[in-house]
């Protein structure tokens, strides 16, 4: 039975719980939009901008934090898949806030082959709305961006699970590519 109190303790974790999922909730650039440009540090040390894939299909997927189980498994199951993308002509950046040397760190224990860009300041992750603020301090939020070869925003996955994401986007991303060519 559902006493007051429970009720009560539950309607404050909610309202306890609101500024987090409000600050998590952001704007994303829409589909048939121009992705937002960026420039950041690979896991490598090089620079990496959208206009360097111009002509490519780009998954940019966004997530909060190098070595945890979530986002270790959704690593995982990019490089598993990664020859699949190759052949859709596409190419996987992972963003979030962690600092170059971990990325580097992270791809070498996990035998990552695609790169992670380091997003220090957040910047990007807000640009593409996928930021939050977890303990005071600002993560980027789980969410994955297709972009065309023309650098627009081609599909959107916000809030996603890290389990059968892959599976998800590759399938999107055959989607998109099947209906972008022109019938005969």
């Amino acid at each position: 039975m559902i006493t007051k109190h429970l009720l009560l303790s539950l309607f404050v974790c909610a309202l306890i719980s609101l500024p987090m999922i409000v600050s998590a909730a952001g704007d994303q650039p829409e589909v048939g939009t121009i992705a937002p440009d960026f420039q950041l540090t690979t896991n490598e040390g090089n620079q990496a901008s959208l206009g360097d894939y111009r002509g490519k299909w780009l998954v940019l997927y966004f997530y909060p934090k190098d070595f945890t189980s979530g986002c270790t498994l959704e690593a995982h199951n990019f490089q598993r898949d990664v020859a699949k993308y190759a052949q859709t002509n596409a190419v996987i950046l992972g963003v979030s806030v962690d600092a170059v040397e971990l990325h580097k760190s992270f791809c070498a224990k996990e035998g990552l082959n695609f790169k992670l860009l380091s997003d220090p300041d957040a910047k990007t992750s807000a640009a593409y709305g996928s930021v939050m603020e977890y303990n005071g301090t600002k993560l980027s939020t789980r969410n994955t961006f297709i972009i065309d070869p023309a650098g627009k925003i081609a599909k959107v996955f916000v809030g996603v699970k890290p389990g059968g994401h892959s599976e998800e986007v590759l399938n999107a991303l055959v989607a998109l590519q099947t209906s972008s060519k022109p019938s005969l």
